[in-house]
């Protein structure tokens, strides 16, 4: 029997089998043999449940194994609502109602300019505040909830506007913060752990092996080094969950995972950047992620002169953070000599460090300030964060 069978057999497997076969149709899942009155026992996950489960977890970027298991049936839970079909509101006392119908109200709202966060489906103060300020400039009370008035309303406006996340992006930081200045921004970093050591290089200046967790370290400690010198607050991303003060913000403006890859395969080469998005068609659910994805990987390009893999959507749960926009890099392939080499070196890693935080300053200029790619020097930075700085503020490559 398929494993995710014998796990929900142990758990009243037929009706839950049931219940899985009628959730899997009404989350659009379409297949012969699925619906209960199509077979001859509905109660059996056969093949043909199999089949739609992966299905499924393919449409939704999981990972494709045909277990029905948390993930799968949260997202599954979360499909069972077309956009109309209920009120959306946020009450007191109650967990946020989440679901397609709320990443689609979402998505809506980002269109129009009045939401600029993650769409994670959830209905959270975020996005009843957008609802209330969508309702008062339709001249409909500004209730935050989302009813079938608000859906009308919202249909007449949105076939003449048409989506621009670019602009979104610009007016939340208008919004959110009137300065292009990374002082007193809290910016989450963490790093990858692997230990599996490349057999084409070692670190130039310590002679250890060149592992993941030996470069990721080191580029992250070099940004963040440069982040404080501007007068940026650094935490990990464990820590900004738990209220640690970085310099008067208490939520990151942004998370960034360094990573280095692995692969079998001595072509593969190159650096790539992901953001919280849709695999396969590329929509961004994070905006703020997906634009500082792109200014990243091009600083990146233009300034270390590796391979760019591109930047791709991906869902992935360190890029699903409740409203920060959060960036994954893999910085090189640790299996390829020309990628190890490179990164063996320490000033290499300089340039890394100094192109990453290049990037994320051009996240925050407005339109009439940002820089050609590969332009903007570490020195202009200081025009942004006005203070004072020492005199000797690093030497490149220790």
């Amino acid at each position: 029997m398929h494993p995710a069978g014998e796990t929900l057999r142990r758990m009243d497997a037929g009706r839950r089998v049931r219940a899985l076969r009628e959730a899997l149709l009404s989350a659009g899942i379409s297949m012969s043999y699925l619906a209960p009155d199509s077979v001859n026992n509905p109660d059996l996950f056969d093949d043909h449940v199999d089949a739609a489960v992966r299905s499924f977890q393919q449409s939704r970027g999981l990972i494709v194994d045909g277990v029905a298991g948390p993930d799968t049936l949260r997202a599954l839970a979360e499909a069972q609502f077309r956009f109309g079909d209920r009120v959306l509101a946020l009450v007191e006392g109650q967990q946020p109602i989440r679901g397609d119908d709320v990443a689609e109200l979402q998505r809506h709202l980002s269109h129009l300019g009045f939401y600029y966060g993650h769409i994670d489906g959830e209905f959270n103060v975020r996005t009843r505040y957008a609802v209330a300020e969508l309702q008062n400039n339709l001249g409909i009370p500004g209730t935050g909830v989302c009813d079938q008035d608000t859906i009308r309303a919202m249909a007449r406006v949105n076939r003449a506007i048409t989506p621009s996340q670019a602009f979104a992006l610009r007016d939340y930081e208008r919004l959110d913060r009137s300065t292009a200045a990374l002082r007193g921004r809290l910016i989450a970093l963490s790093t990858g752990s692997s230990e599996l050591a490349s057999p084409h290089a070692v670190d130039r200046l310590t002679s250890r092996p060149l592992t993941e967790a030996m470069v990721a370290a080191d580029i992250g400690q070099r940004v963040e080094r440069i982040l404080r010198e501007f007068g940026a607050g650094v935490v990990s991303r464990a820590s900004a969950y738990s209220g640690v003060d970085g310099g008067g913000e208490s939520v990151p403006s942004l998370s960034l995972d360094l990573h280095c890859d692995w692969l079998d395969q001595q072509a593969a080469s190159g650096i790539a950047a992901f953001y919280w998005g849709l695999p396969g068609t590329g929509e961004a659910r994070s905006p703020i992620g997906h634009r500082a994805a792109i200014l990243l990987m091009k600083e990146l390009a233009a300034r270390t002169g590796m391979d760019s893999l591109g930047v791709h959507g991906r869902t992935w749960d360190t890029l699903k953070l409740s409203g920060i926009p959060s960036v994954g890099l893999d910085l090189g392939y640790l299996s390829n000599r020309g990628d190890a080499e490179r990164l063996a070196d320490p000033v290499f890693r300089q340039t890394v460090a100094d192109s990453i935080v290049i990037g994320i300053q051009r996240l925050y200029l407005l339109e009439e300030e940002d820089q050609p790619t590969g332009t903007l020097a570490l020195d202009d930075v200081f025009r942004f964060n006005p203070a004072e700085v020492p005199e000797e503020r690093r030497v490149a490559g220790l």
